[in-house]
């Protein structure tokens, strides 16, 4: 189609199609857009293939190891389970959604992927608090839980915990509606102030509470523990001469004791033997019990830390911004959401890390595991 208006005499008359030239900063930005979303989508795609591995491992783990697959640790797999299923159904459809900023796949998969991102968020995040409670009994009522503590009890806690996050995920379901036009965007509808109230504080801000209240208690139940042990009470007097010197918590005294049989046996034959002596380990064994009791009770103490430390700082921007968007729509910033996101299924990442470098039988049980795998390859 021609373009209106003359042409000035005075200037060289151009023949070139205006509409066929190309800017180069046009070229140069959509070239860095390019490679802008490739980087993205490989950072993504790889943080969703480590969480995959690293809890599909948590889970090969205990199942293969009879030593690992108690009430607690099936507690821990069950967490490892719901965080697989983070990586596997909802963060390979966030990549895709988060690079392209455009939903391409409907209104049927939009819903599908909201309600499980919802429901195996918050059940990861109540998974937290079912094992922070089972260890929080195990240390305030050590001997009446330990006839409690049975596998049915555990799958009770669990199943508790994924009705909470169904029933958290469920309400936009009733409201949402299908539309006639072509689907553009996936998201939550924040116009509903009540619904973003109760499933950021039954999601996040209670739980969140809960892991503070018990975490507080099971520290201040340690300390007394550790405070307890008392060097005045002596048990038994061991000796050994195998013992292992970088056992966490023992205290061991070497003495020098003469062999009681030297004169007889030097009068009995005749011959002038030098004095033989033996070094023996001597140690007290009700308090080296206690000692590596406390030594367990500070590891615990300190991973119980680290898990809701991690678990505040992937969380806690999410939700606030969550709520902010709610009440200021002008607030609402698409990158800045998609990084709080991100940060938030980071979690899912963290935890299986976090269990199996603090825990000495999940270490051996996941070289027994590599090395078996490598060898049958």
């Amino acid at each position: 189609m021609e373009r209106s208006g003359q042409v000035e005499p005075t200037q060289p008359v151009n023949t070139t199609n205006d509409s066929c030239i190309t800017d180069p900063s046009t070229v140069d930005v959509s070239a860095e857009s390019l490679a802008y979303q490739i980087s993205l989508a490989v950072i993504l795609s790889g943080i969703t293939l480590a969480t995959t591995l690293s809890n599909a491992f948590v889970v090969a783990i205990i199942s293969q190891s009879k030593k690992l697959q108690t009430p607690a640790n099936f507690l821990i797999a069950s967490l490892a389970i719901t965080d697989l299923l983070v990586s596997i159904l909802v963060m390979p459809i966030c990549v895709l959604y988060t690079v392209i900023h455009t939903w391409t796949l409907g209104q049927i998969v939009c819903d599908i992927w909201l309600s499980s991102d919802i429901t195996c968020c918050t059940a990861s995040i109540l998974h937290l608090c079912v094992i922070a409670l089972d260890r929080y009994w195990a240390i305030t009522d050590a001997v009446e839980y330990s006839k409690k503590r049975t596998p049915g009890r555990a799958a009770g806690m669990v199943a508790t915990a994924w009705v909470i996050a169904i029933s958290i995920s469920l309400p936009p379901l009733f409201w949402r509606q299908v539309k006639a036009e072509e689907l553009t965007s996936c998201s939550v509808n924040t116009d509903h102030i009540f619904y973003t109230i109760y499933s950021t504080f039954g999601a996040f801000y209670i739980p969140t509470l809960l892991l503070i209240v018990l975490y507080g208690r099971i520290y201040v139940e340690a300390r007394k523990r550790i405070l307890k042990q008392s060097p005045k009470k002596v048990g038994k007097r061991l000796t050994s001469a195998h013992l292992v010197t970088n056992s966490p918590g023992s205290v061991a005294s070497t003495t020098s004791l003469q062999c009681g049989r030297h004169d007889t046996q030097s009068s009995d034959t005749g011959s002038s033997t030098s004095e033989n002596q033996v070094k023996v380990t001597v140690s007290d064994a009700l308090l080296e019990k206690k000692r590596i009791s406390a030594a367990r009770e500070r590891k615990a103490t300190k991973t119980l830390g680290i898990i809701l430390g991690a678990y505040i700082v992937c969380w806690l921007p999410f939700f606030i911004y969550t709520l902010v968007v709610a009440t200021c729509e002008t607030c609402f910033n698409p990158e800045l959401f998609d990084f709080f996101t991100w940060l938030g299924y980071l979690n899912s990442l963290i935890n299986p890390i976090i269990y199996t470098m603090s825990n000495e039988d999940f270490k051996k049980a996941f070289h027994k595991l590599v090395r078996f795998k490598c060898c049958r390859s």
